[in-house]
C-alpha cells in the first residue's frame, strides 16, 4: 500500500516508533535514526528481571519491526548534514524530542521543511510544544484521571499494565499523518501534525468523561465493573476456579443469561429486572450471580453461553492468549523472536523479507552507501571520527 512512502523517524520509546512500524507494515520503508553516543532507543536496556536478551530487548521488539537503523551522533555537523539529507529523501518524519530539543538539534519542522517543503512532520510530546514538562505514560495515567478510577474499591489507585496512553497517542498521530497525506495529495504541501499525550489520553476518556461532564459524577473504583451497565466487567469464578468475565448490555441478554444458570426467576426479580435496577443492586447481583456459577464447569458453562451468544470470556495469560486462531494470524517470525503487527485491518499478507527489528546502527552503513551514496572510504571517514555507529 505505501511501498514508495519513504519515512524518518526521529522518535523513541512506545508511541512514536509505533507509528513507523505501522508504516512499516503497509509497505513504506521506514530509517529509524538512533543516537550513537547513548546506544540507541532507550528501551533496548528496558528489560524484564532475567530476560537474556541482546540489544533488541523484548520491549524493543513489540514496535520496531520492519525497520532499518542507523546511529547518529547529533552533536557531530557531519552527522547533521547526513540527517537533513535524509530528510530531503524522505516523505514522513515521526518525532518525539522533548520541547525545545529538536530546535537546539536542527531537526525541528521549520528547520527540515526548508530542505523539504513537503515534508509532513508527526510529532509527539507530552504536554504540548509550549510545556516542557517530561511526559510518561504513567504520569499521564495518574494526571487524565485514569488511575483515580482503577483499582477495587477503597483500595490503591493503579496504572493499566500496558502502556496505554502511548499506544492511544500513536493512533491519533497516524490519524493526523494519514488527514496531512490526503492533503499533501490535494495540494502538494507539507504539514506539521502534533499529538499530545496528556490529550490524547482525555480524548479517550469516553463515557467516564461523560459521567463526570454530563451526568455531574465522578467516576470512582469498582473494579472491573462496568459503572453504567451491570453485569458487566463482573469477574466469576467457576467450580474449577477459573475466571470468567460476563458482559452484559442489555435485559434481553441478562434473561438468556439466567436462563442458561436456571434461575429464570432473577430475571423477573424486581431488584434486577432492568438495568438500572441491576447497577443499584449490583453488589447483591454479583453474590447471587456466583452462588450459581461456581456449580458449574469452566467448559460446560462457556459452552453454553456461547451457544446462547451471551457475551462472556475467560481471563487468560499471555501463553492462552497466543494459543487463540485470532492472534497467530497477528504473528511475524523472524529467525529468533516473534512479534505482533500493530495493523490489523485487511492487513496484507506478511512479506517474506518483513525485516526483524535491528540492531543499533544495523543499517548505518547501508543506508549511507545506497540512500546517500557515500563511499566506502567517506563512510569509514564518518565511522572513525564517531560522527555514526
Amino acid at each position: 500500500m505505501f511501498k514508495d512512502l519513504k519515512i524518518l523517524e526521529l522518535a523513541s520509546v512506545l508511541a512514536g516508533p509505533a507509528v513507523g512500524q505501522f508504516f512499516a507494515e503497509l509497505g513504506a520503508t521506514v530509517i529509524k535514526v538512533e543516537n550513537a553516543k547513548s546506544g540507541g532507543d532507550v528501551t533496548r536496556t528496558w528489560k524484564a528481571s532475567g530476560e537474556a536478551t541482546d540489544d533488541r530487548s523484548a520491549y524493543f521488539c513489540s514496535v520496531n519491526w520492519g525497520k532499518k537503523s542507523i546511529a547518529l551522533n547529533l552533536d557531530n555537523s557531519e552527522s547533521r548534514n547526513i540527517l537533513l539529507r535524509l530528510a530531503q529523501q524522505s516523505d514522513v518524519v515521526i518525532a518525539s524530542y522533548k520541547p525545545g530539543d529538536a530546535a537546539k538539534m536542527g531537526v525541528d519542522y521549520e528547520t527540515l521543511r526548508k530542505v523539504n517543503p513537503t515534508l509532513i512532520y508527526g510529532q509527539i510530546t507530552g504536554y504540548g510544544a509550549d510545556n516542557s514538562r517530561v511526559g510518561y505514560d504513567a504520569v499521564i495515567q495518574a494526571e487524565a484521571g485514569f488511575m483515580f478510577m482503577n483499582g477495587e474499591p477503597g483500595g490503591a489507585s493503579l496504572k493499566m499494565p500496558v502502556a496505554l496512553v502511548d499506544i492511544l497517542a500513536a493512533h491519533h498521530l497516524k490519524e493526523g499523518i494519514l488527514l496531512a497525506m490526503l492533503r499533501m495529495a490535494k495540494t502538494g504541501q507539507g504539514d506539521f501534525v502534533e499529538v499530545s499525550l496528556i490529550q490524547a489520553a482525555i480524548a479517550s476518556l469516553a463515557n467516564q468523561a461523560s459521567n463526570w461532564l454530563v451526568g455531574g459524577k465522578i467516576p470512582q473504583k469498582q473494579g472491573s465493573a462496568h459503572p453504567n451497565i451491570a453485569p458487566y466487567g463482573d469477574v466469576l469464578t467457576t467450580a474449577e476456579g477459573r475466571e470468567i468475565l460476563l458482559a452484559i448490555g442489555n435485559d434481553k441478554q441478562f434473561q438468556a443469561l439466567c436462563a442458561v444458570l436456571e434461575i429464570q426467576e432473577m430475571a423477573r426479580d424486581p431488584n434486577f429486572k432492568t438495568n438500572s435496577l441491576r447497577v443499584s443492586n449490583r453488589v447483591l447481583l454479583h453474590k447471587s450471580l456466583q452462588e450459581k456459577l461456581k456449580g458449574f464447569s469452566t467448559d460446560t458453562i462457556m459452552r453454553a453461553l456461547n451457544r446462547a451468544r451471551i457475551p462472556a470470556g475467560i481471563i487468560q495469560d499471555m501463553q492462552q492468549v497466543f494459543e487463540m486462531d485470532e492472534a497467530k494470524e497477528l504473528l511475524f517470525h523472524a529467525a529468533d523472536r516473534i512479534g505482533v503487527k500493530t495493523y490489523i485491518g485487511s492487513n496484507p499478507k506478511e512479506s517474506p523479507h518483513f525485516l526483524p527489528p535491528p540492531h543499533v546502527g544495523e543499517h548505518t552503513v547501508e543506508i549511507l552507501a545506497k540512500s546517500l551514496q557515500l563511499s566506502p572510504q567517506g563512510i569509514k571517514k564518518l565511522i572513525d571520527t564517531g560522527a555514526v555507529r
